[in-house]
């Protein structure tokens, strides 16, 4: 190997080592929530597309764990920003993590995703950019994926909270 390779190889294994020591914060902070609010949950970690992911999961009934949902996945967007900043104090650096709780945002991902391709194939249809309902930064990036991989692009505009994806023509 080449000292470029050599390097390169160790920055991906440090970059891996640092997403799992996120995770590893991120889930006692949340097990530390999870017994403060007397919640039955586990927690899965796993490193997705460069950033840390965290999950809590439960196999009793999951409507205990909606109330770390919230509406809409607002007391989700809360609790994820507060495990972000416990990871931030630990280890001074800014993360990414992301958070699902009761499988939330994996059904979100998959509803956003079959969102942006109808969107994808209206403006295929039609010609004309397509423009969508004010989402989440969360909400946005799924549907500029979706759009993507459909082979055309996409745009945020407008100012939080009623920022909101344009898909344009190829």
């Amino acid at each position: 190997m080449t000292e470029g390779t050599t390097s390169a190889a160790a920055e991906g294994v440090d970059t891996l080592t640092r997403l799992e020591q996120e995770g590893e914060i991120a889930a006692d902070y949340l097990e530390g929530l999870l017994d403060i609010a007397d919640l039955d949950g586990d927690i899965d970690m796993d490193v997705e597309a460069d950033r840390a992911a965290v999950s809590i999961i439960s196999d009793a009934s999951s409507r205990d764990l909606q109330k770390l949902v919230g509406r809409d996945g607002e007391v989700l967007e809360a609790l994820q920003e507060l495990t972000r900043l416990a990871v931030h104090r630990e280890t001074g650096d800014r993360s990414r993590l992301m958070l699902d709780i009761a499988g939330y945002r994996a059904k979100k991902r998959a509803e956003l995703s079959e969102l942006g391709a109808k969107a994808a194939a209206e403006v295929k249809s039609t010609g004309e950019p397509v423009k969508m309902n004010p989402m989440t930064p969360f909400e946005r990036k799924v549907v500029h994926d979706a759009v993507k991989s459909a082979g055309l692009r996409s745009e945020s505009e407008g100012e939080e909270p009623q920022r909101f994806v344009v898909v344009l023509p190829a």
